[in-house]
């Protein structure tokens, strides 16, 4: 049963491992309504918040069907969500809200199935020509952690990849990265993506490119690292954000190749909006085309920056609205209550 055959909302959901964003969706509307965002911290599990939520909006909002957007695997029933302490049973969180149906998926899934749907004032564009159309794209961006998925097919009938891309192996492009790996190295015995492009890989190279110049750096929280680098000059921080955006670029560019993504690369993340203007300054782009023999098929590529803040939430609207014609994703197991 879709929102288009059902007179009830439904409830919208983007959960990541830090903020869970939640909306309402009622039938016939293309965007959710009601919009709020909880701190994770803040309850002891998801059935919890989302309680909380719709004791927030009032009475009148009775979800018959909800689309939940988790980051982390959602293809078995337990579904734990990564960088947090959240976990559930489908099957019971379906029954403990009552739900005619419950749709859970990767929350780059409905950042993907959001991207067709967004206006060209909630996007940034660095570099690159014009998405090809109908040609795959890529969504990628940190947050608490990495995420990674694509929409391969973007026309009704649309088709989703979702991938675990954030736990790739990390690959250092010139001396400053070796030995930032090697720093990292010593910490722990696989260094992915994650380790350097999320909110803790921000402190993580903080450390690491401290321990390289040979400096005693306190320990920063990411916001601390950004704001001294953005606001105050600091050094340090300037050459630690620098970094990190020459190595999103390098990895964006990497997805680019590997997904033949000529409809554009889409960062979404809350991270990187406060710092568009000097992502666009940095190597990111420089980084992104830099593929040898490849570097005019990336440099045709547009790359942009996604400045709305519920991509996921417009995604997992998306879903519900066109769920008759629901494909990838991560099995129909993933995607339905039982």
């Amino acid at each position: 049963m879709s929102i288009g055959h059902n007179q009830s909302p439904a409830l919208v959901a983007d959960i990541g491992g830090t903020n869970a964003r939640f909306g309402v969706l009622y039938p016939g509307e293309r965007r959710p309504c009601h919009i709020r965002k909880l701190s994770v911290n803040d309850y002891g599990s998801i059935d919890a918040a989302i309680q909380d939520y719709l004791a927030q909006v009032g009475d009148e909002v009775v979800p018959a069907e909800a689309c939940l957007a988790i980051a982390s695997p959602v293809h078995q029933d337990r579904v734990a969500v990564t960088n947090s302490p959240w976990s559930f049973s489908k099957e019971r969180l379906q029954r403990s809200l009552g739900l005619q149906r419950l749709v859970v998926i990767n929350d780059y899934a409905a950042q993907a199935y959001g991207i067709p749907s967004l206006e060209m004032d909630a996007l940034f564009q660095i570099g690159g020509g014009e998405g090809v159309a109908r040609q795959p794209l890529a969504v990628l961006g940190p947050g608490t952690g990495f995420g990674v998925g694509a929409l391969v097919r973007p026309d009704p009938d649309a088709v989703v990849v979702v991938s675990e891309g954030g736990h790739v192996d990390f690959a250092p492009a010139n001396e400053l990265e070796i030995e930032v790996l090697r720093y990292l190295w010593r910490q722990h015995e696989h260094v992915s993506v994650e380790r350097l492009l999320s909110g803790a890989g921000l402190t993580n190279l903080h450390q690491a490119i401290a321990s390289v110049r040979g400096l005693q750096a306190e320990v920063l929280v990411p916001e601390q690292i950004s704001s001294q680098a953005l606001e105050h000059n600091d050094p340090l921080c300037l050459e630690v954000l620098g970094c990190f955006c020459a190595v999103l670029g390098a990895v964006a560019g990497n997805a680019a190749l590997m997904l033949g993504a000529r409809g554009g690369i889409f960062i979404t993340s809350g991270i990187i909006p406060p710092m568009a203007k000097f992502l666009a300054d940095s190597d990111f782009r420089r980084r992104f085309e830099a593929k040898g023999r490849f570097r005019d098929y990336v440099a045709a590529i547009p790359t942009y920056v996604v400045v709305a803040e519920q991509a996921g939430l417009i995604g997992a609207a998306t879903l519900l609205r066109t769920s008759d014609n629901l494909r990838g994703c991560d099995g129909p197991e993933g995607r339905y209550g039982h």
